[in-house]
């Protein structure tokens, strides 16, 4: 039987600039809930909203493909920008 290291073995942490300024920042977001099924986006240039989107999707998607729906139309978006 093979034995597997614990991924959090093989994470290296590294300390982040704080002060560094992304030209680009995107937020999503998706839940499912109540049979309510949604996912959201917002994206900021300098520090300002240039956009917000909301999707409604389909009662059968999983939580997990809101999340990723939420973050594959953020990317589409940014190739436009």
């Amino acid at each position: 039987m093979l034995k597997y290291p614990h991924t959090a073995q093989q994470v290296t942490i590294m300390e982040t600039n704080e002060a560094s300024i992304y030209p680009i920042e995107i937020y999503t977001d998706g839940s499912k809930a109540e049979g309510t099924v949604g996912a959201v986006d917002a994206i900021y240039q300098n520090k300002q909203l240039t956009m917000q989107r909301r999707y409604k999707l389909r009662c059968y998607c999983s939580n997990n493909e809101v999340e990723q729906t939420a973050i594959l139309k953020a990317l589409e978006q940014l190739q436009e920008i």
